[in-house]
């Protein structure tokens, strides 16, 4: 048993690290061959980190690389991290930024294009992508991503108003160092990246999920089984068709956990009727794993 651990551990430890380097990948695409020859700024640490390289090369008799930016400025909150958070995650959070970093660094940027609107959409559609990935491998990418864990644990709130007070200042920085049109590109790039990220990161999307069977227990014991999820029982409930008798389970799950939900009602119940619809806001207890 302790040897199927330790294998299913390793196999877990180097999914995670592959998928860093296809992140790397990815974001330095992003930024290199679309971001800064179209004059677009990303959102969160990585656009502060074009945000100073602009800076350095206008203002500084050196230059300060976005990538090399990057990485100091996650420097404290990998601390953070560390800290608040864990050692294993802090370690997979710092390889992904250190390979992000040493990516950007290393693809000097192509113009592929220099049309803004081209350049905020393929950049945000390709980082978009990456991050997404990046969640669902359970990979943290670093930047306002530890302080919204941190923030989310020990308060139980967002970083919405931060995130937004951040990217507004970075979208204010493009308009005073291109000009507005660039600040508005910037922002199309944002919208392309999380609708992407969206799309690609699907465990934080939650879906009700409504349950009618004859065999509730059975249901039952097969949903948990598969997922770690409360269920609502509604006794009584007729079909009005034959008139037999029905139970009702209501439970809620992300959109990550349908390929689960299925597989258990499949074993259990082949002829229960679901009905799935997005959940738009959950008061209470949702369980969400631990990073």
């Amino acid at each position: 048993m302790d040897d199927v651990s330790k294998l299913m551990r390793r196999h877990t430890y180097v999914t995670k690290i592959s998928t860093s380097f296809i992140y790397a990948i990815l974001v330095s695409i992003a930024v290199n061959f679309f971001w800064t020859p179209g004059h677009i700024y990303s959102s969160g640490i990585t656009g502060f980190a074009q945000l100073l390289n602009t800076i350095s090369m206008r203002a500084f008799p050196f230059e300060i690389s976005t990538g090399l930016a990057l990485f100091l400025l996650n420097l404290p909150l990998f601390v953070l991290s560390w800290r608040a958070i864990g050692h294993e995650f802090t370690i997979f959070t710092i390889i992904t930024v250190f390979l992000s970093s040493f990516m950007i660094q290393l693809l000097k940027p192509i113009p592929l294009t220099h049309d803004p609107i081209i350049c905020a959409i393929f950049g945000g559609a390709v980082n978009g992508f990456g991050t997404g990935l990046a969640l669902r491998n359970g990979i943290s990418t670093g930047g306002l991503d530890i302080l919204g864990i941190v923030i989310r644990h020990r308060t139980g709130n967002s970083i919405g108003t931060i995130n937004i007070a951040f990217n507004s200042l970075i979208i204010v920085s493009a308009a005073v160092m291109y000009g507005w049109p660039y600040a508005f590109y910037s922002v199309l790039s944002l919208i392309v990246n999380a609708r992407i990220m969206d799309m690609t990161y699907t465990r934080q999307q939650r879906m009700q999920v409504m349950i009618i069977t004859t065999r509730p227990n059975t249901v039952i014991d097969s949903v948990q089984n598969h997922l770690r999820r409360g269920i609502t029982i509604v006794h009584n409930a007729e079909g009005a068709y034959q008139h037999d008798a029905k139970t009702i389970l209501f439970t809620v799950i992300s959109r990550y956990e349908m390929g689960e939900l299925e597989e258990a009602l499949l074993e259990s119940d082949p002829n229960a009727f679901a009905s799935i619809s997005d959940s738009v806001k959950i008061l209470g207890r949702f369980y969400e794993p631990k990073p």
